[in-house]
């Protein structure tokens, strides 16, 4: 078996504008309604993979490391940590979970790795016995950052994982298959951020690419639409297009973090070359890539 699930985090609203980089509001709003702010609302959706072997999880999510005035600031919406509830609701604990594999090491991706601060306590790592597996060059951008994007990364966070003994960082993006099995293999992409990696799962009647940052949401699956959080967004949309020409082939689902009403989609081409999200569902628990092509509907 392969079974996926997705599990929800924290949630967010963020600046719209610069969700969307440079599309006008007059576009982007059609698809995420603003608030007062200009805020939109984002979910950080965590999937929890499961082969009957290992519990790996993609990503944590923001977590509720900060303070109150930085999660005032960076919109963080709920005061407890979701992902560990969603966790509970199904039948697990974070000490259930054997790997976790981080895209990135900005705080809205790996922020769920940290216990709930609390005032006057050192930051402490949550999963007890997970390997916390990253890719080369993301795990130098957190330990170096560059000044424009130095305020994503968590201070402190990678002597936390140097310290915890359970780090693994991949030299190679194929590395990956190595470390979790051939079911899972690795993908970088370099638009959003430096070696940013992608897992894709690969099931006997289905495959699934966590799209991380390079897709947040349905709204992003149209190629000229970046974020204004992107490094590099030319090369991001022809990274898009190039994954995009091979996943409306072969079926392969996106499994999307940041959308707060959809976890996974197909992508679908027109005549005219233009791509866009199709057979989208809400939420995923414990669809088996092995057996089914799409995921079951929830009810």
């Amino acid at each position: 078996m392969l079974k996926v699930s997705s599990v929800l985090g924290n949630s967010q609203r963020l600046d719209g504008g610069a969700m969307f980089g440079n599309a006008p509001r007059a576009l982007w709003s059609r698809w995420c309604t603003p608030d007062e702010q200009g805020r939109i609302a984002l979910s950080c959706r965590a999937f929890l993979v499961e082969d009957g072997e290992q519990r790996v999880l993609l990503e944590t999510g923001i977590g509720v490391f900060f303070e109150p005035t930085l999660r005032e600031r960076y919109g963080v919406v709920e005061p407890q940590h979701v992902l560990q509830d969603s966790l509970n609701e199904l039948g697990l604990d974070v000490s259930d979970i054997d790997a976790i594999v981080l895209s990135h090491l900005h705080f809205d991706h790996a922020g769920g790795l940290l216990a709930t601060g609390v005032a006057g306590e050192p930051s402490r790592l949550l999963f007890p016995n997970a390997r916390f597996i990253v890719g080369k060059q993301a795990w130098e951008r957190a330990s170096s950052p560059h000044l424009r994007d130095r305020a994503s990364f968590i201070p402190g966070l990678p002597e936390l994982l140097e310290g915890s003994g359970r780090l693994e960082v991949l030299e190679k993006p194929a590395q990956l298959s190595e470390v979790l099995g051939p079911r899972f293999a690795g993908i970088e992409s370099f638009g959003h951020t430096p070696g940013m990696l992608h897992t894709t799962l690969r099931g006997e009647r289905a495959h699934a690419f966590f799209c991380a940052d390079l897709v947040p949401g349905t709204p992003w699956v149209h190629l000229p639409i970046t974020m204004g959080y992107d490094r590099f967004p030319e090369q991001l949309i022809e990274e898009k297009a190039e994954l995009f020409q091979e996943f409306e082939q072969s079926g392969t689902w996106l499994l999307f973090t940041h959308d707060p009403g959809v976890a996974a989609a197909r992508v679908t081409c027109s005549p005219q070359g233009k791509f866009s999200p199709a057979t989208a569902t809400p939420a995923l628990r414990g669809w088996d890539l092995d057996a089914t092509a799409a995921p079951p509907r929830l009810n």
